[in-house]
Protein backbone atom coordinates (compact mmCIF):
# COMPACT_ATOMS: atom_id res chain seq x y z
CA UNK A 1 0.00 0.00 0.00
CA UNK A 2 1.40 3.29 -0.89
CA UNK A 3 2.21 5.08 2.54
CA UNK A 4 4.59 7.90 3.27
CA UNK A 5 6.96 5.28 4.66
CA UNK A 6 7.18 3.11 1.16
CA UNK A 7 7.70 6.24 -1.42
CA UNK A 8 10.94 5.10 -2.01
CA UNK A 9 9.39 1.70 -3.63
CA UNK A 10 8.76 3.70 -6.45
CA UNK A 11 11.70 6.15 -6.35
CA UNK A 12 14.35 4.55 -4.69
CA UNK A 13 15.88 2.49 -7.46
CA UNK A 14 15.48 5.48 -10.13
CA UNK A 15 19.06 7.35 -9.97
CA UNK A 16 19.99 9.00 -12.66
CA UNK A 17 20.32 12.30 -15.47
CA UNK A 18 17.32 13.33 -14.13
CA UNK A 19 18.66 14.62 -10.91
CA UNK A 20 21.12 17.57 -10.54
CA UNK A 21 23.61 18.08 -8.10
CA UNK A 22 24.65 21.11 -6.30
CA UNK A 23 22.31 22.85 -9.02
CA UNK A 24 24.95 21.47 -11.95
CA UNK A 25 22.69 20.24 -14.85
CA UNK A 26 23.79 16.99 -16.18
CA UNK A 27 25.32 15.69 -13.13
CA UNK A 28 23.78 12.58 -11.49
CA UNK A 29 23.18 12.56 -7.95
CA UNK A 30 24.83 10.21 -5.40
CA UNK A 31 22.88 7.28 -3.76
CA UNK A 32 23.45 9.19 -0.72
CA UNK A 33 21.95 12.64 -1.85
CA UNK A 34 19.28 10.64 -3.19
CA UNK A 35 18.71 8.89 0.27
CA UNK A 36 18.59 11.76 1.83
CA UNK A 37 16.17 13.62 -0.54
CA UNK A 38 13.57 10.84 -0.12
CA UNK A 39 13.98 10.70 3.30
CA UNK A 40 13.27 14.37 3.69
CA UNK A 41 10.10 14.18 1.38
CA UNK A 42 8.86 10.99 3.28
CA UNK A 43 9.26 13.41 6.71
CA UNK A 44 7.48 16.15 4.57
CA UNK A 45 4.86 13.87 3.35
CA UNK A 46 4.13 12.11 6.84
CA UNK A 47 3.87 14.89 8.57
CA UNK A 48 1.31 16.69 6.07
CA UNK A 49 -1.20 13.43 6.11
CA UNK A 50 -0.93 12.71 9.98
CA UNK A 51 -3.70 14.30 10.87
CA UNK A 52 -5.60 12.54 8.83
CA UNK A 53 -4.08 8.94 10.26
CA UNK A 54 -4.74 9.99 13.54
CA UNK A 55 -8.60 10.66 12.86
CA UNK A 56 -8.48 7.30 11.03
CA UNK A 57 -6.85 5.37 13.95
CA UNK A 58 -9.20 7.05 16.54
CA UNK A 59 -11.90 6.01 14.30
CA UNK A 60 -10.73 2.42 13.96
CA UNK A 61 -10.46 1.57 17.67
CA UNK A 62 -13.97 2.94 17.72
CA UNK A 63 -13.68 6.28 19.79
CA UNK A 64 -16.85 8.19 18.68
CA UNK A 65 -16.71 11.30 21.45
CA UNK A 66 -19.21 13.38 18.89
CA UNK A 67 -23.05 12.32 18.91
CA UNK A 68 -24.10 11.61 15.14
CA UNK A 69 -26.29 13.78 13.18
CA UNK A 70 -29.54 13.47 11.40
CA UNK A 71 -29.13 12.83 7.51
CA UNK A 72 -30.99 12.34 4.80
CA UNK A 73 -29.81 10.02 2.10
CA UNK A 74 -30.56 10.97 -1.65
CA UNK A 75 -33.97 8.50 -1.60
CA UNK A 76 -35.56 10.85 1.59
CA UNK A 77 -34.34 8.48 3.85
CA UNK A 78 -33.11 9.79 7.57
CA UNK A 79 -30.26 8.37 8.77
CA UNK A 80 -27.73 9.25 11.37
CA UNK A 81 -24.10 9.95 10.22
CA UNK A 82 -21.35 9.94 12.28
CA UNK A 83 -18.45 13.04 12.41
CA UNK A 84 -16.19 13.18 9.56
CA UNK A 85 -12.50 14.11 9.42
CA UNK A 86 -13.35 18.15 9.98
CA UNK A 87 -15.81 17.84 12.55
CA UNK A 88 -13.02 15.01 14.44
CA UNK A 89 -9.97 17.31 13.92
CA UNK A 90 -12.09 20.23 15.09
CA UNK A 91 -12.73 18.04 18.18
CA UNK A 92 -8.79 17.10 18.67
CA UNK A 93 -7.71 20.83 18.76
CA UNK A 94 -10.57 21.96 21.54
CA UNK A 95 -9.24 19.08 23.49
CA UNK A 96 -5.57 19.50 22.71
CA UNK A 97 -4.54 22.40 20.62
CA UNK A 98 -3.81 22.36 17.09
CA UNK A 99 -0.59 20.65 18.40
CA UNK A 100 -2.65 17.84 19.22
CA UNK A 101 -3.21 16.89 15.48
CA UNK A 102 0.38 15.83 15.78
CA UNK A 103 0.46 13.48 18.64
CA UNK A 104 2.75 10.65 17.75
CA UNK A 105 4.19 11.92 14.79
CA UNK A 106 7.70 11.48 15.71
CA UNK A 107 7.75 7.66 15.55
CA UNK A 108 6.34 7.98 12.68
CA UNK A 109 8.91 10.09 11.04
CA UNK A 110 11.58 7.73 12.24
CA UNK A 111 9.82 4.86 10.44
CA UNK A 112 9.47 6.57 7.42
CA UNK A 113 13.44 7.29 7.63
CA UNK A 114 14.48 4.11 8.70
CA UNK A 115 12.39 2.42 6.34
CA UNK A 116 14.18 4.33 2.83
CA UNK A 117 17.52 3.51 4.29
CA UNK A 118 16.39 -0.53 4.64
CA UNK A 119 15.09 -0.38 0.59
CA UNK A 120 18.40 1.23 0.25
CA UNK A 121 20.25 -1.17 1.31
CA UNK A 122 18.58 -3.95 0.17
CA UNK A 123 18.29 -3.04 -2.89
CA UNK A 124 21.93 -2.20 -3.09
CA UNK A 125 22.36 -6.05 -1.76
CA UNK A 126 20.30 -7.87 -3.81
CA UNK A 127 19.85 -5.19 -6.59
CA UNK A 128 16.30 -6.57 -9.37
CA UNK A 129 17.50 -6.76 -12.90
CA UNK A 130 16.31 -3.69 -15.14
CA UNK A 131 13.64 -3.70 -16.46
CA UNK A 132 12.49 -4.77 -19.49
CA UNK A 133 10.52 -1.97 -21.94
CA UNK A 134 7.35 -3.70 -23.81
CA UNK A 135 4.99 -1.86 -26.04
CA UNK A 136 2.80 -4.76 -27.69
CA UNK A 137 0.96 -7.40 -26.47
CA UNK A 138 3.00 -9.95 -27.31
CA UNK A 139 5.90 -8.81 -25.51
CA UNK A 140 3.29 -8.41 -22.45
CA UNK A 141 1.87 -12.03 -22.96
CA UNK A 142 5.82 -13.09 -22.37
CA UNK A 143 7.02 -10.74 -19.73
CA UNK A 144 4.59 -12.87 -16.96
CA UNK A 145 7.90 -14.30 -15.42
CA UNK A 146 9.29 -11.17 -15.30
CA UNK A 147 6.61 -9.45 -13.12
CA UNK A 148 6.47 -12.51 -10.65
CA UNK A 149 10.39 -11.55 -10.18
CA UNK A 150 10.18 -8.03 -9.81
CA UNK A 151 7.00 -8.44 -7.41
CA UNK A 152 9.21 -11.23 -5.26
CA UNK A 153 11.92 -8.60 -5.44
CA UNK A 154 9.89 -6.15 -3.97
CA UNK A 155 8.00 -8.20 -1.42
CA UNK A 156 10.98 -9.26 0.28
CA UNK A 157 12.39 -5.23 0.38
CA UNK A 158 8.72 -4.67 1.87
CA UNK A 159 8.70 -6.97 4.53
CA UNK A 160 12.27 -6.29 5.54
CA UNK A 161 10.88 -2.65 5.91
CA UNK A 162 7.96 -3.41 7.68
CA UNK A 163 9.76 -5.98 10.43
CA UNK A 164 12.27 -3.39 10.92
CA UNK A 165 9.57 0.40 10.96
CA UNK A 166 7.29 -2.11 12.96
CA UNK A 167 8.00 -1.43 16.74
CA UNK A 168 8.14 2.44 15.61
CA UNK A 169 4.32 1.73 14.11
CA UNK A 170 3.17 0.11 17.74
CA UNK A 171 4.54 3.12 19.80
CA UNK A 172 3.07 5.92 17.10
CA UNK A 173 -0.35 3.90 17.51
CA UNK A 174 -0.26 3.79 21.40
CA UNK A 175 0.52 8.00 21.83
CA UNK A 176 -2.12 8.15 19.45
CA UNK A 177 -5.07 5.90 20.94
CA UNK A 178 -4.19 7.83 24.17
CA UNK A 179 -6.27 10.92 23.26
CA UNK A 180 -9.48 8.25 24.15
CA UNK A 181 -8.64 7.68 27.75
CA UNK A 182 -6.42 10.91 28.35
CA UNK A 183 -3.46 8.89 29.61
CA UNK A 184 0.09 9.87 29.75
CA UNK A 185 1.93 6.65 29.39
CA UNK A 186 3.91 6.88 26.66
CA UNK A 187 5.06 9.76 25.79
CA UNK A 188 8.75 10.82 24.81
CA UNK A 189 10.52 7.46 22.11
CA UNK A 190 12.75 6.43 23.93
CA UNK A 191 11.11 6.26 27.28
CA UNK A 192 8.11 4.27 25.08
CA UNK A 193 10.81 2.20 24.15
CA UNK A 194 11.70 1.17 27.66
CA UNK A 195 8.21 1.02 28.41
CA UNK A 196 7.42 -1.59 26.20
CA UNK A 197 10.18 -3.66 26.63
CA UNK A 198 9.83 -3.70 30.70
CA UNK A 199 5.98 -4.70 30.37
CA UNK A 200 6.36 -7.11 27.28
CA UNK A 201 9.44 -7.59 26.52
CA UNK A 202 10.87 -7.52 22.60
CA UNK A 203 7.32 -9.34 21.34
CA UNK A 204 5.72 -6.29 22.66
CA UNK A 205 7.21 -4.50 19.38
CA UNK A 206 5.88 -6.96 16.92
CA UNK A 207 2.82 -7.20 17.94
CA UNK A 208 0.20 -6.94 14.92
CA UNK A 209 3.44 -7.53 12.64
CA UNK A 210 1.72 -10.71 11.07
CA UNK A 211 -1.74 -9.22 9.38
CA UNK A 212 0.28 -6.04 8.59
CA UNK A 213 3.28 -8.00 6.33
CA UNK A 214 -0.08 -10.17 4.60
CA UNK A 215 -2.13 -7.27 4.23
CA UNK A 216 0.93 -5.77 1.96
CA UNK A 217 1.91 -8.99 0.96
CA UNK A 218 -1.69 -9.35 -0.88
CA UNK A 219 -1.60 -5.79 -1.67
CA UNK A 220 1.71 -6.14 -3.66
CA UNK A 221 0.80 -9.35 -5.62
CA UNK A 222 -2.79 -8.77 -6.43
CA UNK A 223 -1.39 -4.99 -7.38
CA UNK A 224 1.01 -6.09 -9.38
CA UNK A 225 -0.59 -9.51 -11.51
CA UNK A 226 -4.19 -7.83 -11.72
CA UNK A 227 -2.27 -4.65 -13.63
CA UNK A 228 -0.12 -7.02 -15.46
CA UNK A 229 -3.35 -8.62 -16.94
CA UNK A 230 -5.48 -5.57 -17.51
CA UNK A 231 -2.33 -4.30 -19.63
CA UNK A 232 -2.16 -8.20 -21.34
CA UNK A 233 -5.45 -8.52 -22.68
CA UNK A 234 -8.08 -5.68 -21.61
CA UNK A 235 -5.99 -2.86 -23.49
CA UNK A 236 -6.00 -3.04 -27.16
CA UNK A 237 -3.02 -2.42 -28.96
CA UNK A 238 -4.82 -0.42 -31.88
CA UNK A 239 -6.02 2.24 -29.33
CA UNK A 240 -3.83 5.20 -29.86
CA UNK A 241 -4.01 5.99 -25.81
CA UNK A 242 -2.69 2.36 -25.07
CA UNK A 243 0.78 3.28 -23.85
CA UNK A 244 -1.07 6.30 -21.42
CA UNK A 245 -3.37 3.72 -20.24
CA UNK A 246 -0.78 1.15 -18.97
CA UNK A 247 0.94 3.55 -17.32
CA UNK A 248 -1.96 4.35 -14.90
CA UNK A 249 -3.09 0.69 -14.37
CA UNK A 250 -0.93 0.11 -11.82
CA UNK A 251 -1.91 2.72 -9.79
CA UNK A 252 -5.89 2.52 -10.06
CA UNK A 253 -5.26 -1.16 -9.22
CA UNK A 254 -3.45 0.21 -6.49
CA UNK A 255 -6.46 2.26 -4.77
CA UNK A 256 -9.12 -0.84 -5.69
CA UNK A 257 -6.77 -3.49 -3.99
CA UNK A 258 -6.00 -1.34 -0.92
CA UNK A 259 -9.81 -1.18 -0.25
CA UNK A 260 -9.74 -5.06 -0.10
CA UNK A 261 -6.86 -5.39 1.85
CA UNK A 262 -7.97 -3.11 4.04
CA UNK A 263 -9.32 -5.20 7.45
CA UNK A 264 -5.77 -6.34 7.73
CA UNK A 265 -3.97 -2.83 8.29
CA UNK A 266 -7.12 -2.31 10.80
CA UNK A 267 -6.14 -5.67 12.44
CA UNK A 268 -3.07 -4.17 12.89
CA UNK A 269 -3.62 -0.98 14.01
CA UNK A 270 -6.24 -3.09 16.94
CA UNK A 271 -3.32 -5.79 17.86
CA UNK A 272 -0.99 -2.62 18.27
CA UNK A 273 -3.21 -0.71 21.08
CA UNK A 274 -5.07 -4.28 22.23
CA UNK A 275 -4.79 -4.97 26.16
CA UNK A 276 -1.03 -2.73 26.59
CA UNK A 277 -2.49 -0.81 29.35
CA UNK A 278 -4.61 1.73 27.52
CA UNK A 279 -8.59 2.46 27.45
CA UNK A 280 -8.72 2.34 24.02
CA UNK A 281 -7.18 -1.20 24.10
CA UNK A 282 -9.71 -2.68 27.22
CA UNK A 283 -13.19 -3.03 27.86
CA UNK A 284 -15.26 -1.41 27.59
CA UNK A 285 -13.72 0.19 24.94
CA UNK A 286 -12.42 -2.86 23.30
CA UNK A 287 -12.67 -6.71 23.92
CA UNK A 288 -9.20 -8.41 24.69
CA UNK A 289 -8.45 -10.37 21.79
CA UNK A 290 -6.20 -13.70 22.58
CA UNK A 291 -4.80 -13.24 18.77
CA UNK A 292 -5.16 -11.19 15.52
CA UNK A 293 -7.25 -14.02 13.91
CA UNK A 294 -9.95 -13.83 17.19
CA UNK A 295 -9.52 -10.00 16.36
CA UNK A 296 -10.66 -10.31 12.50
CA UNK A 297 -13.58 -12.93 13.33
CA UNK A 298 -14.97 -10.30 16.05
CA UNK A 299 -14.92 -7.88 13.66
CA UNK A 300 -16.36 -9.75 11.23
CA UNK A 301 -19.44 -11.01 13.15
CA UNK A 302 -19.65 -7.47 14.54
CA UNK A 303 -19.80 -5.82 10.47
CA UNK A 304 -16.78 -3.83 11.68
CA UNK A 305 -14.17 -5.18 9.43
CA UNK A 306 -13.87 -1.70 7.40
CA UNK A 307 -13.90 0.93 10.26
CA UNK A 308 -12.80 3.90 9.97
CA UNK A 309 -12.07 3.24 6.54
CA UNK A 310 -13.64 6.40 4.97
CA UNK A 311 -13.67 9.55 6.57
CA UNK A 312 -16.89 11.38 5.24
CA UNK A 313 -20.27 10.52 5.17
CA UNK A 314 -20.22 8.47 7.75
CA UNK A 315 -23.46 6.62 8.60
CA UNK A 316 -24.34 4.61 11.82
CA UNK A 317 -24.31 1.10 10.87
CA UNK A 318 -28.10 0.09 12.62
CA UNK A 319 -31.08 1.56 10.94
CA UNK A 320 -32.67 3.77 13.23
CA UNK A 321 -36.55 3.51 13.05
CA UNK A 322 -37.57 6.75 15.38
CA UNK A 323 -36.17 8.73 13.06
CA UNK A 324 -38.50 7.92 10.15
Amino acid sequence: MVTPENLSVEGGGQRGPLFERNGVPGTSSSPVDMDTAIVLLGAGVTAITHPLLYVKLLIQVGHEPLAPTVGTTMFGRKVLYLPGFFSYARHIIRVDGKTGLFRGLSPRVMSSAISTMVRSKVKQAVPVEDAEHVSNRDDLKTSFRKVVRETSHEMVVQCLSRIATHPFHVISVRCMAQFVGREVKYRGLFSCVAKIFQEEGIAGFFVGLVPHVLGEVIFLWCCNLLAHLINTYAVDDNFSQAPAVRSYTKFVMGIAVSVLTYPFMLVADLMAVNNCGLAAGLPPNSPIYKSWVHCWRHLSVQGQLFRGSSFFFRRVPVAMTTLE
